[in-house]
């Protein structure tokens, strides 16, 4: 048995969409990078003294230049819709890129001095939240349905990634004593930029772009980009017509205005999807990831047989990344409710745990510390595997064309805002904690518990169903945890719709007098 099922094969080739989805997905490790180098950066010896940062007396200026990336992201992400509805997913991912995020790099870099670096941090935000949202967008506007929620996923793996080489260039510029300390970690991220700007300048626009601003020829050459088959054959074409048609279909319920957001069954997939990116965030992974080198310190400081705070965090960043693999498979195995739904059970099992071990015991208690430096790594495993990807892969899917780029917008600013936030109280609430910092994995376990609730009443199973069939979906079922059982039925209608597509488009083909002996058999096996 094939680890994901592909279901009933597919006419031409899935490899270039494939492809081409999984280096959209590099786009994370912008955002990946930028909040591994903070993380680390925030405690070097060098960047404190050359920006006068006093760690025991300034919670309130780092949370400051912590959070405000974040909310740069925030902006991006409620922009992103209007750029990529106006010059497309393709350009707008490469602007995103191009502009305002390399302007943030460049001021970080740059900066002696605490506005500066503010200032381009927010730039930097900026670009990353733009690039949030349209990365998920293009890629599930591309993807076969059997693999798109792994390849939607891996822009969660490539946030990882981004995270595991940050904590690597911060472990080894960390103790020099000059600017290089964090100007490398910083400049580094030029490199990504280029990548994906040149990349992106080279893939093609989405066909279902190009539909919605009514350019069928160009979306059939999209098309035929994506599947490798000829632009005039039916397959491709009865591909589009039922892109079209859905779209259509969609246009006669009305405009897609910001208050039809709100309104109906297109209100209640973005109550989900803001609700699920919230959650996301409200779990707690960016406590570990943002503060975790200064969290970790406390128990290296006191317990000098454990790892360093660096080297603890490069060990969280390696168990992120690796955990994240599985995770994408997993997606498209076994769904996206029961990933989730292990997920939140499993975080808030291993949260709890954390949080009274440390109210049990002292921070110099060595046993204890290592049972929470190894609840605090399967926590992170378990989020890696299941939330972490299955957010953007949920988001991504929902939204019928019309609205997509507005229900994205709203969604992922919502996963910046509760980012932002996290960010700006963590380094009051930890201290307010003190000593028993631990305590705070109580909050975050209990909105596990939170979530697999909502998990179980709002999120619909959307595993191997094409996004035009998604939206069937949530118009025949309002219950989400009936939403499995309606699949054979949504097929079985799909496939006879989709038969009569075919027939229909060949027989005029054969009129005309434009069949050859291919189209000809297809057209006699169809009978």
């Amino acid at each position: 048995m094939p680890f994901i099922d592909r279901g009933e094969r597919e006419p031409g080739a899935v490899w270039p969409s494939i492809c081409i989805g999984i280096f959209a997905a590099f786009g994370g490790i912008l955002f990946g990078y930028d909040t591994g180098t903070i993380s680390g950066i925030q405690t070097m010896p060098f960047w404190q003294k050359q920006f006068d940062i006093n760690p025991a007396q300034d919670a309130g200026r780092i949370s400051l230049i912590v959070s405000v990336l974040s909310i740069g992201t925030f902006v991006g992400a409620l922009s992103a819709g209007y750029l990529a509805d106006w010059v497309g997913r393709k350009w707008g991912l490469l602007l995103s890129a191009l502009i305002p995020f390399n302007l943030g790099v460049i001021l970080q870099t740059a900066s002696t001095e605490q506005t500066t670096f503010i200032v381009g941090r927010f730039f930097a935000g900026l670009g990353v939240g733009l690039i949030s949202l349209q990365i998920p967008m293009y890629q599930s506007e591309t993807l076969p349905k059997w693999i798109r929620g792994a390849v939607v996923g891996m822009y969660q793996w490539f946030i990882t990634i981004g995270l595991l080489v940050a904590s690597l260039v911060n472990y080894a510029t960390a103790q020099r004593d000059d600017s290089g300390s964090y100007r490398i970690p910083l400049a580094i991220q030029f490199a990504w930029s280029i990548i994906l700007i040149v990349g992106m300048f080279l893939l093609p626009e989405t066909p279902r772009y190009l539909v919605k601003k009514g350019k069928p020829e160009k979306a059939l050459k999209s098309l035929s980009t994506l599947r490798r088959l000829p632009a005039d054959g039916p397959e491709l074409r009865a591909e589009l017509e039922a892109i079209q048609t859905d779209y259509a279909r969609q246009q006669q319920t009305g405009s897609a205005s910001w208050i039809q957001c709100f309104r109906g069954n297109i209100g209640k997939r973005v109550a989900t999807g803001i609700l699920l990116q919230s959650l996301q965030q409200l779990v707690g992974i960016n406590f570990i990831f943002y503060y975790g080198v200064s969290y970790f310190s406390g128990h290296s400081s006191e317990l000098p047989q454990l790892p360093s705070a660096f080297l603890l965090g490069l060990i969280t960043n390696l168990v992120n990344t690796i955990c994240t693999i599985p995770g994408l498979f997993a997606i498209d195995r076994f769904g996206r409710r029961p990933v989730l739904l292990t997920g939140a059970i499993g975080m808030g099992v291993c949260q709890y745990i954390v949080a009274a071990c440390g109210k049990a015991t002292s921070i110099n208690n060595y046993p204890s510390a290592a049972a929470q430096l190894a609840f605090i790594c399967i926590y992170i495993g378990f989020f890696a595997a299941t939330w972490g990807p299955a957010a953007w892969v949920v988001t991504g899917e929902i939204f019928p064309l019309k609205v997509r780029a507005k229900g994205l917008s709203l969604t992922t600013a919502a996963n910046w805002f509760f980012n932002w936030l996290l960010a700006f109280i963590t380094p009051y609430l930890v201290n307010s904690l003190n000593p028993t910092q631990s305590n705070v994995f109580w909050i975050w376990g209990s909105f596990c518990w939170i979530g697999a609730f909502f998990v179980f009443t709002m999120i619909y199973e959307t595993k191997g169903l094409s996004l035009e069939q998604v939206g069937t979906l949530y118009e025949i079922e309002s219950k989400a945890w009936k939403s499995a059982s309606r699949h054979p039925e949504l097929k079985a209608m799909t496939a006879r719709e989709h038969e009569g597509r075919i027939n229909s488009i060949i027989s005029e083909r054969v009129d005309l007098g434009h069949t050859d002996e291919k189209e000809k058999a297809y057209a006699e096996h169809s009978d």
